[in-house]
């Protein structure tokens, strides 16, 4: 299917190999390492995914859709960890991102040029970012990419291997 903004288009693959990617960076994630902290310091995996997701959830309120992240209180707006809080399982996140993916996929093929222009505050105040849909978007792509190489290291730290970008597709989002 084909994007109905052009300016849409170049955000197209980058989704699709995101949601493909967050299968892969988690794959083999065994649940008791899913909550480790190093030195105590760090976001866990289960946070780092839960931000993932809400992300996604995000993705689709900038281009208008009205689907609402069940674990927003933990993720919104980048909320900190809270080490005294039960964070959902990474099975429970998987489901939410894919849940949530494929609705965002088909409004991002249908988003017009017009939409995109209009404006979305977020309050960055930055005087070259035009706080816009299109914008926003980017940015929302460019927090997934700083969560997944979050995660590729943790990985790494935790004695897992080395991330794979194998891609699945069947996956049609």
């Amino acid at each position: 299917m084909k994007a109905a903004s052009a300016l849409i288009k170049i955000v197209i693959p980058q989704y699709r190999m995101h949601t493909r990617v967050f299968d892969n960076v988690l794959n083999g994630i065994k649940d008791k390492d899913a909550g480790v902290r190093v030195e105590g310091r760090t976001n866990h995996i289960l946070w780092m995914t839960g931000n993932l997701v809400n992300c996604r959830y995000w993705l689709g309120d900038i281009l208008g859709l009205d689907h609402k992240d069940p674990h927003e209180a933990l993720f919104k707006d980048a909320k900190a960890l809270d080490p005294n809080a039960e964070y959902p399982s990474i099975d429970t996140l998987k489901k939410e991102w894919h849940k949530i993916s494929a609705p965002v996929y088909e409004r991002l093929l249908a988003v017009t040029e017009k939409e995109l222009d209009e404006a979305y505050p977020f309050g960055m105040n930055v005087g070259f970012v035009e706080e816009n849909r299109l914008n926003m978007v980017g940015m929302a792509m460019d927090r997934e990419s700083y969560l997944f190489g979050q995660l590729g290291l943790m990985r790494r730290i935790l004695g897992y291997e080395g991330m794979k970008y194998d891609m699945d597709e069947t996956i049609p989002y």
